[in-house]
């Protein structure tokens, strides 16, 4: 049946804020040839905010004249009427509303049947869904009805929607010595607008736990209360995550530990249009820690020229066999070790590790390297040679004489 031999007819309409109509400042100097008639048409024009009008600030909401993109994280909101277009009256109407994507069919709306609809009366329905998932979806709007002699008629409309990517997010990872995960986001808005941020976290696999690096001392935000983010511009985001006491003692878990957690991202846009966007499972390399790893755990920032000062390291066995250990210690320009260079550590059994404690005394101030620690494999003969362990700061004394 022809779609203009039925009684009811359908429109479709979606729901989308209005925006600020704002005036276009065309101005001049009063001096210059056209005097004041360009500031006057201005100050006339009706969308313009008196004693403003120059910066173009709007006081009057304008309706979408466009249709307006749909990006995926927002809500897709849409009014559909279903209205008589004869003076018959119909009975029994259902509206039945669907969502087809690339991968489901959703349900929007399922009406109950309306008993009687009159040439003066419509049929309303307003759907929300949010968008998950990106590329073309079909709106199938399905209408049955009968007609004054009973027969049951009914007919389809299908309306396509294009979902677009509202965010690139750029993820780099760096792991530390100290087997911290360091994680840089970066977030670029692709849309047409501005948005403004409203929330940036990192929801953490349960084997790590992050510290957000976005906040100053007392907890405010680096970017200030507001981060708005124009056209194609970026923000950056730092977070640590670090290994749970549990993962830490199993290397070989700690190495296998790759999963690391999604990025849950809300913004908001025209006039507080909410949007949320969250990331898959971010991945890391699997860090390459090498049969035999020493690694600073405690070291100060600060220490005393010829003063002595204490440090620690773990020293980790990720081969599969048990090792036993020389350790020599070797003096350098700026470090004097104390201890006994030359001592047989403890066997250290496969995928474990234990904490060495180490003293020495700065010769030198400034900005000096840890170096001279030497671990020999009493079985294989191995060397293994540590001469950048980690860095202290060496300052003079602030004793001063009487």
């Amino acid at each position: 049946m022809e779609a203009e031999e039925h009684l009811l007819a359908l429109k479709v309409m979606r729901l989308t804020r209005p925006t600020l109509a704002s005036p276009l400042p065309v101005t001049c100097d009063s001096k210059d040839l056209p005097g004041n008639l360009l500031n006057n048409v201005l100050q006339q024009d009706p969308t313009a905010v008196p004693g403003s009008e120059t910066i173009a600030i709007g006081q009057f909401l304008l309706l979408p004249q466009n249709p307006v993109n749909i990006y995926l994280g927002e809500t897709f909101s849409s009014y559909i009427c279903v209205y008589s277009e004869t003076t018959q009256i119909v009975y029994n109407i259902t509206v039945k509303v669907d969502l087809q994507t690339t991968s489901q069919k959703l349900s929007l709306a399922n009406n109950s049947s309306t008993t009687k609809l009159n040439s003066d009366e419509t049929v309303n329905t307003v759907i929300h869904h949010e968008v998950k998932e990106i590329g073309p979806h079909i709106l199938v709007c399905e209408v049955a009805y009968q007609n004054s002699a009973g027969v049951l008629m009914s007919f389809r409309k299908f309306f396509k929607i294009q979902v677009l990517k509202p965010l690139d997010v750029k993820t780099k990872f760096y792991n530390a010595e100290n087997d911290d995960v360091y994680l840089e986001a970066q977030v670029q808005n692709i849309t047409n607008g501005p948005i403004c941020l409203e929330k940036v976290s990192l929801d953490a696999s349960h084997l790590f736990n992050v510290t957000c690096l976005n906040n100053t001392p007392t907890g405010e935000s680096i970017f200030g209360n507001i981060t708005l983010l124009q056209p194609q511009s970026i923000s950056q985001y730092l977070y640590c995550l670090t290994p749970t006491d549990k993962l830490s003692s199993d290397l070989k878990s700690l190495s296998g530990a790759t999963n690391i957690g999604k990025l849950d991202i809300v913004w908001r846009s025209n006039l507080g249009e909410k949007g949320r966007l969250q990331t898959s499972q971010l991945q890391r390399m699997s860090p390459d820690f090498g049969e035999i790893k020493l690694s600073i755990t405690e070291l100060p920032n600060f220490v005393v020229i010829e003063e002595l000062f204490t440090f620690k390291c773990k020293l980790a066995n990720n081969g599969e066999r048990t090792v036993e250990f020389i350790l020599y210690l070797e003096n350098t320009r700026n470090i004097a070790w104390c201890g006994i260079s030359g001592r047989k550590l403890e066997a250290l059994p496969p995928h474990s590790s234990k904490i060495l404690e180490f003293k020495c005394i700065p010769l030198v101030p400034g900005l000096r390297t840890l170096s001279g620690v030497k671990l020999v494999d009493t079985f294989t003969k191995r060397t293994y040679t540590y001469d950048e362990l980690g860095q202290v700061f060496v300052i003079l004394s602030t004793k001063t004489s009487s």
